[in-house]
């Protein structure tokens, strides 16, 4: 254990469980569905509503072999080649081949998917794919879909949910096993103020964490907390330097800050072309998929057109679909266009890359389980070494719905029982909180330094920002009497505090494993060092946070995970 904690009032109120799964996506629900199944008192808490996490926001749809001619091993093989040689190819291959009866699952729970005139399931293609894969429901409405139908059958079976909760941290035992979690409810719900659900088995399923970055795809909550938390709870994270930056972003203005619109790669998939302001195609030449290449190769190819021509964005045409096909096929999309000024049928669309998301998280193995034991993690907060250093597209709720399957089915296999969690002030001296107004300062930093185009330079001058920023946050604890105290520098505790606390560490790890990697790798692009470096690059970076709050980097001897637990 780190022996660090959030500042935070003690729990005033507690309920007990079995497992507790904190987040309400396609991972956390599927969890908790299946651990319900099991028999198992389970317990659900989200951050916003049931229905407001980064699933519903999934327009492409979800990848798998469902279609005539493909197979498993095909899926496979894309998987591998976007993943940029780091891929795990055991965690590969147990998502492609669990994945078709898991998707088939999802259905059955009472998902509704897009169809042919003669019944079958509706496929498209997105970049990385040599075969039409993608499950699309609503036309781009795939995530809204399968949030319904899993909010549904939540609803359905009556679980217990928390919802407009941010969890603080784990809470253990006397052991140091996984005893639970302390979380703050905000002022709606069952309960208010903070307070604790003990139980023995916590599954994190807190999605992503591009509210680091200024411009992202991620919805307001997607603060990092997941992986946060787990730092503190002494957990491995791995693989953070891979953040996918998705190539078209619908671009408003240089300045526009928070969550932007989301123009779905199942566009280019259904024939649109990049373009610049001169409607010239770019991505023919750069690779044999053009448009359709992995994400971070049109990233790449958007931002050296953009460099090259001074601009701030470039151009997604597809007029050529004409009105119908935009209305039946990209409703939401044409929506958020037309929202903004734009019409698609009429004029391309401006796009610029933006902050997408993690292929790296909380290391777990193929039972979901971290390095605390106990304690679970799941889609986007977790790194099972799918995704190697970038993600294939839509594999990111298969992956979700597979994972979630398996810690359900490990949780129920083992049982463990309930234990008692260590008092609170026995888990160390709590973090001093920073100033919430620093939120702007994190993600400029992290634009400016650790965005798409990465250098020894930028991110050192990130990394000085970003410790300029943690140091000043414990100065003023301590002028005020120590963190947490009366003071009058003192950082009042709140979901603002302790969101800003998350996105600092989170940052600070990251860029701390982005300057260790001195190589371009998938969607982590280092200027200073244009080529992948097979013999010393293909590792992955494991890190934990010292108990004096420093991120310590650890290179893995292979480009396999080592295992979670030493008796594995």
């Amino acid at each position: 254990m780190t022996g660090i904690r959030l500042t935070a009032p003690a729990p005033g109120w507690a309920i007990d469980a079995d497992v507790v799964v904190v987040g309400s996506g396609v991972a956390g629900l599927t969890a908790a569905l299946r651990c319900a199944a099991a028999g198992l008192d389970t317990v659900v808490v989200t951050k916003a509503r049931l229905d407001d996490g980064s699933t519903r926001w999934a327009q492409g749809g979800i990848a798998a072999a469902l279609g005539e001619g493909d197979t498993p091993e095909q899926h496979l093989d894309d998987t591998l080649v976007a993943g940029a040689g780091l891929c795990d190819e055991e965690a590969v291959r147990t998502l492609v081949t669990e994945g078709p009866d898991a998707v088939r699952r999802l259905i059955d729970t009472g998902a509704h998917f897009d169809t042919t005139d003669g019944g079958d399931i509706a496929l498209t293609r997105e970049g990385g794919h040599h075969r039409r894969r993608i499950a699309h429901a609503g036309g781009d409405a795939t995530g809204a879909e399968i949030s319904r139908a899993l909010v549904a059958a939540v609803r359905e079976a009556a679980l217990h949910t928390i919802e407009n909760a941010l969890v603080l941290d784990l809470l253990t035992d006397a052991e140091g096993r996984t005893a639970g979690v302390s979380l703050h409810v905000m002022g709606e719900g069952q309960h208010d103020g903070v307070g604790a659900v003990r139980a023995p088995s916590v599954v994190l399923a807190t999605g992503g964490m591009g509210q680091v970055f200024s411009a992202t795809t991620n919805p307001s909550v997607s603060t990092g907390d997941g992986v946060a938390l787990a730092l503190r709870a002494g957990a491995e994270v791995s693989d953070l330097e891979f953040v996918q930056f998705h190539p078209t972003v619908l671009f408003l203005s240089a300045d526009s800050e928070g969550q932007q619109p989301l123009v779905s790669e199942a566009v280019r998939g259904e024939g649109a072309h990049l373009v610049d302001a001169d409607g010239v195609r770019f991505m023919t030449g750069q690779h044999e998929l053009a448009e359709l290449a992995p994400r971070d190769i049109v990233a790449k190819g958007i931002t050296r057109r953009m460099h090259e021509k001074g601009a701030e964005h470039m151009y997604l045409d597809a007029r050529h679909f004409g009105a119908a096909m935009w209305e039946q096929r990209f409703p939401t999309i044409l929506a958020a266009c037309r929202s903004h000024g734009i019409d698609p049928v009429t004029e391309p669309v401006p796009v610029a890359p933006a902050a997408h998301y993690a292929s790296g998280g909380v290391r777990t193995d193929l039972r979901g389980r971290t390095t605390v034991p106990g304690l679970y993690a799941c889609g986007e907060v977790a790194c099972t070494g799918v995704h190697g250093a970038n993600r294939l597209a839509s594999n990111s709720l298969l992956e979700g719905l597979v994972f979630a399957e398996r810690i359900a089915a490990d949780i129920a296999e083992t049982r463990p029982p309930r234990t008692e969690p260590a008092a609170v002030a026995d888990a160390g001296e709590p973090v001093a909180l920073p100033a919430p107004e620093a939120r702007t300062a994190i993600q400029r930093a992290m634009t400016r330094g650790a965005g798409v185009l990465r250098s020894a330079d930028s991110l050192a001058a990130a990394a000085a920002e970003l410790e300029a920023l943690h140091r000043e946050a414990a100065a003023d604890a301590e002028e005020a009497g120590g963190a947490g105290g009366s003071g009058a520098k003192a950082v009042v505790p709140g979901v603002d505090a302790w969101e800003v606390a998350n996105l600092l560490l989170v940052s600070r790890v990251l860029v701390a494993a982005a300057r260790d990697r001195e190589e371009t790798r998938g969607c982590h692009w280092r200027e200073d060092r244009p080529d992948r470096d097979d013999v010393h690059g293909r590792r992955h970076l494991v890190v934990r946070i010292a108990p004096d709050r420093t991120p310590v980097v650890h290179r893995t001897e292979t480009a396999a995970f080592p295992p979670v637990r030493p008796s594995d």
